[in-house]
């Protein structure tokens, strides 16, 4: 299951490249969300156009398949890096020390392979469709309106890689906690105990209560 995790900070190298990788996963988060917005409001105008002038918006549907990468694909290094994405916690909240760096080494480790061959797989789907001697440097293009589909398939090799970098520098993290049996290791995420989460969720609602009085 998701849940609550900290990730430490220091002066060390391996900290830096977190925190600034991290600044690069917060604009594509952000970027995901002004599409999640930016579909909103078309959804507001092709009904409205639809209902009040028998006038829906042209190539509605066009323009979300070309927004859904945007949405599915960006934020994912994102969420990885705070430790956010769906996991089983039954066996690997029960490890402790080595045995649990160990064990989140393998697993980030497996999933940085798995996503390196994405990337491949979704550059080559890219390539397909990108060509400069074409009109609008595309092969192929939405039903509709014909809109350009190279764009929408350069997004998921673009997040991909990203998630990549993020993977590299938590196998990273993972390995040297393992290796210094580090307690509290650096730029890798970790699992809050429900008395901690509780414990925050707390702190954060008191203080929105004292702003609300203020």
């Amino acid at each position: 299951m998701a849940g609550g995790a900290a990730v430490l900070e220091d002066g060390s190298g391996l900290s830096r490249l977190d925190q600034g990788l991290h600044k690069v996963e917060r604009v594509l988060a952000l970027i995901s969300g002004i599409a999640v917005f930016s579909l909103m409001l078309l959804a507001v105008v092709s009904v409205g156009g639809r209902n009040l002038f028998n006038a829906p918006l042209p190539g509605y549907v066009d323009w979300i398949e070309q927004a859904m990468p945007l949405i599915a694909f960006m934020g994912v290094a994102y969420t990885q890096r705070d430790g956010g994405h769906i996991r089983m916690d039954i066996l690997v909240g029960r490890l402790k020390g080595r045995v649990l760096w160990g064990a989140e080494f393998l697993t980030a480790l497996v999933t940085l392979i798995l996503m390196a061959l994405l990337v491949w797989g979704s550059w080559t789907h890219f390539q397909r469709s990108f060509d400069f001697g074409a009109p609008m440097w595309s092969r192929d293009s939405s039903i509709d309106i014909g809109i350009p589909l190279w764009p929408a398939k350069l997004l998921a090799p673009v997040a991909f890689s990203v998630l990549c970098l993020r993977m590299v520098l938590q196998v990273w993290g993972y390995a040297r906690a393992f290796a210094l049996n580090l307690s509290e290791p650096v730029a890798v995420p970790l699992v809050m105990s429900a008395a901690a989460q509780a414990a925050e969720e707390a702190q954060h609602v008191s203080g929105l209560d004292e702003e609300d009085a203020n």
